[in-house]
């Protein structure tokens, strides 16, 4: 199966209808709008978030959030063109909800039933959206009979790599050496996110080695991957010290070159910051991976497309597309920490 899937945002349930309702408003004013939606299916345990999740049982609820995407998918079959079964449903550090394989196989089955029986579109693409260490990219524990029945069950792999949150949980790969520590701070910075980007192709790499291992030839494609521009906790100034625009511009450009390079299909986290994400901390890092700020400036990721005029007559709560700091990149690097010396 070949896939090119070009303007595509990836939506779950609870927002589902408004945004599937408003792009086929758009395709109507305009007939060669193109976007299509790769739309999500929560899964999650029995018992889930609660003091004692059942990770060996599934909750009632994913049956009704099954069938509401294949419900959706049906309405808008012309916009939906991939169903994924979980988002990061099946990794062991999401410790309040996580299911096991045999769960996320069972909805994947159920749907491409769907789909050779003509009950769902028969172009229709079936995956599951996980860390990479789900996919057999990490541990030997995730390595199961039922997962391999699973990778010959989707249609592709949808992986996630996020190299940011290893900069305090797996921070091996995080840093500059000695001999990088008497460098400017920009080459101090270049080198750091270069050596990012290669632990973000060698999770990828990872997975790729063990579906081959299995005799099992799917595409795998990167289901998400970014970088937060700023963080009060784990990753700013108290902690790894990653998070900042300038490094969010670089891993931004480096993942998508190797990408392109690549031939691989790469949703990148994310379009707009979303401060609800963790509301309770407005500083906190799920906040703040948007490549434009809430009110619709665009970041440092962006400034060179702001320059182009890509989003001439844009804008958000009435103001036009502009650069953060004033597009100030002086002004932006006194804000930029220089990775930690690795021991």
């Amino acid at each position: 199966m070949g896939i090119k899937v070009l303007r595509t945002y990836k939506v779950h349930l609870p927002h589902a209808s408004n945004v599937l309702k408003a792009i086929r408003e758009i395709k109507k004013e305009d007939p060669d709008f193109e976007m299509y939606v790769m739309l999500g299916a929560w899964i999650d345990c029995k018992n889930a978030w609660a003091e004692e999740p059942d990770h060996n049982a599934e909750s009632e609820r994913n049956e009704v959030e099954i069938a509401t995407a294949a419900s959706l998918a049906n309405e808008y079959p012309d916009i939906v063109k991939v169903l994924a079964v979980g988002n990061e449903a099946m990794v062991k550090w999401a410790a309040s909800y996580y299911v096991q394989p045999g769960v996320i196989l069972k909805w994947v089955n159920h749907l491409q039933g769907l789909k050779q029986s003509g009950q769902l579109p028969k172009d229709l693409w079936i995956t599951s959206s996980d860390n990479f260490a789900s996919w057999g990219g990490g541990g030997e524990e995730y390595h199961v009979e039922d997962l391999e029945k699973l990778l010959r069950a989707v249609d592709f792999v949808s992986l996630h790599t996020y190299p940011m949150h290893d900069t305090h949980y797996n921070p091996d790969f995080w840093g500059i050496t000695k001999a990088e520590e008497s460098l400017p701070k920009r080459e101090q910075i270049a080198a750091a996110m270069e050596r990012a980007r290669d632990y973000a192709i060698s999770q990828y790499q990872n997975t790729a080695n063990y579906i081959k291992s299995l005799g099992i030839d799917k595409p795998i494609h990167i289901g998400e991957t970014g970088w937060a521009s700023a963080s009060n906790g784990h990753y700013g100034p108290e902690g790894s010290k990653a998070t900042d625009e300038y490094k969010e511009g670089i891993y931004y450009q480096l993942m998508r070159e190797w990408a392109n390079e690549a031939g691989i299909s790469c949703f990148y986290f994310e379009a707009f910051d979303e401060h609800w994400k963790d509301a309770q901390n407005p500083g906190g890092s799920e906040n703040h991976f948007g490549l434009f700020t809430i009110d619709g400036q665009a970041k440092y990721a962006l400034w060179d497309l702001v320059d182009k005029g890509v989003f001439e007559g844009l804008g958000r709560g009435g103001q036009p597309v502009s650069k953060t700091f004033g597009g100030d990149e002086a002004a932006l690097l006194k804000e930029v920490l220089a990775p930690p010396v690795k021991e």
